[in-house]
């Protein structure tokens, strides 16, 4: 039985969901970002506490398929990010559409309808958010930044931090509050 999950965005929160799972007794194949699946079927009375022990620490089971859909979308896409792995041709559509099997115009159209943005701003934000993560921790040069998330020039990912936010990158890495948004928010 597969059960999806909304706000997993990272590896605490695999491990969150997990030992939900494990104090309800229900046993689990596998969690993955926005889904867990389970050995066998579960009682009403197991999901109906499942659903409640998700809630008390900001997730949510999610029933409907069009909702399962664009939080697996999400979690496709902070997980490209996380993994700082984005070639300067890469292709949101080809990656959506070839690991999701689905035709990107209806997985565009599903997202826009479910979340009032499209999939391409989605993934511009979600990519603003890691270059002020970045920034803070400082490891990287914004070159170097630019190169890992899949930006043409560091021109390109200025211009576009600051449509988003309203500050140069440099700028942004002045200032004393930094105004991160966590990623099941953006």
């Amino acid at each position: 039985m597969k059960i999806y999950i909304k706000n997993m965005v990272c590896e605490r929160c695999i491990t969150a969901v997990s030992g939900i799972f494990n104090e309800i007794n229900i046993d689990v194949k596998n969690i993955t970002l926005g889904e867990a699946e389970t050995a066998s079927e579960v009682s009403d009375k197991k999901l109906l506490l499942l659903e409640k022990r998700l809630e008390d620490i900001g997730f949510e089971r999610i029933k409907d398929s069009s909702r399962q859909l664009v939080e697996k979308i999400k979690n496709l896409i902070i997980k490209k990010i996380s993994e700082l792995d984005i070639d300067e041709n890469f292709l949101l559509s080809e990656f959506l559409s070839s690991t999701l099997n689905k035709d990107y115009s209806s997985v565009s159209r599903t997202f826009s309808q479910n979340e009032n943005i499209t999939l391409e701003q989605f993934f511009i934000l979600q990519k603003i958010e890691k270059v002020k993560e970045l920034l803070l921790y400082n490891e990287f040069t914004l070159t170097e930044i630019a190169g890992k998330l899949g930006y043409k020039s560091v021109q390109h990912l200025s211009s576009q931090f600051r449509n988003s936010i309203g500050f140069t990158p440099t700028e942004f890495k002045k200032l004393k509050i930094h105004n991160r948004k966590p990623l099941d928010q953006v």
